[in-house]
């Protein structure tokens, strides 16, 4: 094994443009010797934010050395403050993963063996299918859930409650919009029943749009409908955890899992949640937990607390081939989540080794340390 120590020259911020939705913030970090780390910072709404912190960041990393991997997490946790944000963690967390693929690379070593034991390769994910849907039809939703499971995928998933909010749940405009939702997730499961893929997973993400009276009774409609992945209904801050706790009880009878969690920073944001045994399963997210140790160590939190952990991943491709090295040495991950068919430039903004996805999985890049480059590097830091 190389052991050798990676010392940084350069810190440059990247962003690209994919939809009129979705701007991809990516960090390139260079050491010395010219080697290229990658990460992925991509935070909805705030991408010109998420630069100023990343440059911010740059400035005290020029000429920084690391040796380890614990090194390069040390050097984050002690900067990772949930006071701060999501516009930071974001920074950190990708400055994190970058730093990581430098060290794995130096060390001669891929990125996954350098996280752990790998204990599945290919990694298994399901679809989430929501950004891709652009026309927010019905129709479309269940067309691309049957896509998505012809390809294999074990699950799909769908945010179908868009303009709704907790004030305007009791509202009759309120209900107008969770019944639209309500026919979006009807026509999804008929497709996929109609298709042969009455087995499939139907995951239903709520974006904490839902009042308490409203999420209650959204766990009958849910359990009508079949679906057994239901996210994040409520806001995750203490004054719902006594709600979020009984309602993960009401959808256990129901035979279905509560989840969420993408939104929390660090092991400190996570602990309160599992402590009060809010979730089935935990969703960190490595763009904003911390990185991809500050993962592990909340995927080993999850363990004790008896709690499944699948890492959040429905943004860019940077995200998700680091998303997939830590997927595949974590003991508790039924599913990773991958964005599915929001646009073209997911596989063309990489080069050729980021894996395809077969039969609804992937195999984790081949390469040292990430694996996976930027296709585009050579023409400079624009897009």
């Amino acid at each position: 094994m190389i052991q050798e120590t990676v010392r940084i020259a350069r810190v440059e911020p990247l962003s690209v443009q994919v939809t009129a939705r979705t701007t991809w913030v990516f960090v390139v970090i260079t050491d010395r010797s010219g080697s290229q780390g990658l990460g992925e910072a991509t935070l909805e709404g705030h991408s010109d934010e998420v630069l100023v912190a990343l440059r911010h960041h740059a400035k005290s990393l020029q000429g920084a050395a690391f040796r380890h991997g614990s090194e390069v997490a040390r050097w984050t946790v002690a900067r990772l403050d949930d006071d701060r944000g999501l516009v930071e963690a974001a920074a950190l967390s990708a400055i994190e993963q970058a730093l990581q693929d430098l060290v794995a690379r130096a060390r001669g070593e891929r990125l996954a063996e350098a996280l752990g034991c790998v204990l599945r390769d290919p990694v298994p994910m399901y679809a989430n299918i929501n950004r891709g849907t652009t026309t927010r039809q019905s129709g479309q939703f269940a067309e691309r859930a049957v896509r998505a499971a012809r390809q294999g995928f074990a699950g799909v998933k769908l945010a179908p409650f868009d303009g709704l909010t907790p004030a305007a749940c009791s509202t009759p405009e309120g209900q107008r919009l969770i019944d639209a939702g309500l026919e979006r997730i009807a026509a999804t499961r008929d497709a996929l029943d109609a298709g042969g893929f009455s087995d499939r997973s139907l995951m239903v993400d709520c974006h904490w749009r839902f009042s308490r009276d409203a999420a209650r009774a959204m766990v009958d409609e849910l359990a009508r409908l079949r679906v057994d992945w239901y996210e994040c209904p409520l806001p995750e801050t203490s004054e719902h955890f006594a709600e979020l706790r009984a309602l993960r009880a009401l959808a256990n009878e129901r035979g279905m899992r509560l989840a969420g969690a993408e939104l929390m920073i660090g092991l400190p944001g996570f602990l309160p949640l599992l402590r009060a045994g809010l979730y089935d399963v935990v969703m960190p997210d490595v763009k904003y937990a911390g990185g991809l140790e500050e993962t592990l160590r909340i995927a080993a939190a999850c363990v004790r607390h008896g709690t499944l952990c699948s890492p959040h991943n429905p943004s860019g491709p940077i995200c998700h081939a680091h998303s997939l090295h830590v997927a595949s040495v974590m003991p508790n991950m039924p599913l990773l989540e991958v964005q599915f068919e929001e646009t073209p430039r997911f596989a063309e903004i990489v080069d050729a080794s980021l894996p395809s996805l077969e039969g609804g999985a992937s195999a984790l890049p081949k390469g040292l340390g990430l694996g996976v480059r930027l296709a585009d590097l050579a023409s400079g830091p624009t897009f």
